[in-house]
Formats: structure tokens, sequence, C-alpha cells
């Protein structure tokens, strides 16, 4: 039942969207990128090349084509797209407005996916009037090494949009699965208030950063600390997911420790900005 897939729109080529953009590049599928200006777009463009390249040498893939990939700012490109993908920030208004403009663009059977990781699907899907091509694909930072996407379900969306984001996730070589539009889907809503728990026992039981890290991995089986993940992620990232997640749910657990608000508001942001719970150089 799924559609073929022959070009793919992403919109935004941030760290998400340029992480997308090549996996379809990585697939063999032609894709357009948008930013908001074209030295932006030009600059995503040759990170995807210089990444793929690295690929290439490693013995990892044999070969691409950066040619599938032309960067624009105009949305309007996105007119014979199969599926288009969102990646812009991660605030309801901005993607509202961005799928009423796509449903205007898009051919009526081009599937529109967000991959926004804690807003409500169905709340975007309802900026339109075809809320049935409207699905997620939650793809995970860095979107080239992280196997999973979360193929998710809204309120309207139909058989055919849903199995054929599915059916893409595979062919990008992802292992998708399957979920419906509820808080968080299926990961974030387990690992957010897990990793907020392990946050508070920093200040609650006294423990370094480095010896939490240490305990999950070596006692839990963990490949990455908590704070190691959470640097890794953004804590901005996570202080956004932490807060929608208890808008949504009222779950004590879900609320973003004040330690990490204090930190997002102080610049302290992971890897992205050098300094998070670890220095980087």
């Amino acid at each position: 039942m799924a559609a073929q897939v022959g070009k793919v729109g992403v919109v935004g080529l941030g760290a998400m969207g340029a992480g997308i953009a090549q996996l379809c590049v990585e697939a063999g599928v032609e894709t357009v990128g948008r930013e908001v200006t074209a030295e932006l777009g030009e600059k995503a463009r040759g990170r995807i090349d210089h990444f793929l390249t690295r690929k290439v040498e490693k013995g990892q893939i044999s070969s691409y084509d950066i040619g599938l990939l032309t960067t624009t700012t105009d949305v309007a490109d996105f007119a014979d797209c199969d599926l288009v993908v969102e990646a812009i920030v991660e605030e309801l208004g901005p993607k509202q407005e961005l799928f009423a403009e796509l449903e205007r663009i898009c051919r009526p059977d081009t599937v529109l996916a967000t991959n926004t990781s804690a807003l409500s699907v169905t709340e975007i899907a309802s900026a339109t009037s075809t809320p049935e091509r409207v699905v997620g694909m939650h793809f995970f930072n860095p979107a080239p090494l992280m196997p999973l996407v979360e193929i998710v379900r809204a309120e309207l969306s139909s058989e055919k949009a849903f199995e054929t984001a599915y059916a893409f996730g595979e062919r990008l070589g992802k292992h998708p699965i399957r979920c419906f539009d509820t808080p968080g889907f299926v990961v974030n809503r387990v690992l957010i208030p897990v990793l907020n728990d392990c946050i508070r026992v920093l200040d609650e039981a006294r423990v370094s950063v480095e010896d939490l890290d240490a305990g999950l991995k070596h006692g839990a089986g963990w490949p990455m600390g908590p704070c190691e993940l959470v640097d890794l992620v953004g804590i901005d990232i996570h202080v956004h997911a932490s807060e929608a997640l208890y808008a949504a749910l009222r779950e004590p657990r879900m609320a973003p420790p004040p330690r990490l608000v204090r930190m997002a508001q102080a610049g302290l942001l992971g890897r992205k900005t050098g300094r998070g719970f670890y220095s980087y150089d």
C-alpha cells in the first residue's frame, strides 16, 4: 500500500535536516534541501559532501552522487516531491505555518512528515485541510548514525501515508517502529523522565558527574552515561522536550530539573557549545 518515493524534500538543513538529507543522498534518492539563505544551504551541502566522502574513504560505502542534492530557499521547489520531511525549529506555530504552505504547493498525494520529537503531530496536521497525508518521522541525533526512526500515526493519518513513511525509513537503512501520536512517542516518553531522574540524583545523592555516568555504564549496561547523553543531545533540546512532555502530561518526573534549566539559561548546552556537564575541545 506504500507509495514509491522518487524525490524527497527536506525543510531545514541544520544538524537534523542535514543528517536526513545525507541519508537520502546515500540511498540514491533525488533530494531538495531548503534553508533560509543560499549561503546556509551551500554550507550544509558542503558538510554532507564531506561526511559522505569520509564514509567512502573508510570503506563504509562504495560511492555516492552529491549531484542528487540541490539546495534552495524557495518552498515552491518542493512542488514535485513525493515526500517532504520538515526539520525546522521545534515550535508549533512555525511548523503549522510551514505545513499549510506545503499543502498549497505540493501535489495532493505528497506525504508531509514532521521530525518533531515532542510536539503533537495531530496538532501540526490540523493546520492543513488534508491531515490524512501528515505523519511523523522522528529521526534521532545524529540521524546518519542512529538506527531508529519512529513513524508516528496522527489521529487522521491515512494508512497509505503511514506505510509510505515506514517503507521509506527502511529504504534509508533505518529500523523504523510504528507508534501513535502520544506525548513523547515511544523513546522520549521513557527516556526523558529517566534522564531527569539521573540529573536529580547528582544533587540528591551528592554524586559526581563522572561517577553517575560510570554507574549507569558499568552497572546498567548503558553505552553512554546520562550526562554524556544529555550533552550530546543538547541541554536546551532536552529542556524543551521535557517542558513539552510536562505540559502535556503534568507528571512531575517529566519536568526539567532546575539544574538543567540553569545550565540552558547560561548557554552551557553540551557538545555544540563546547561546555555542558563536560568540557569539549
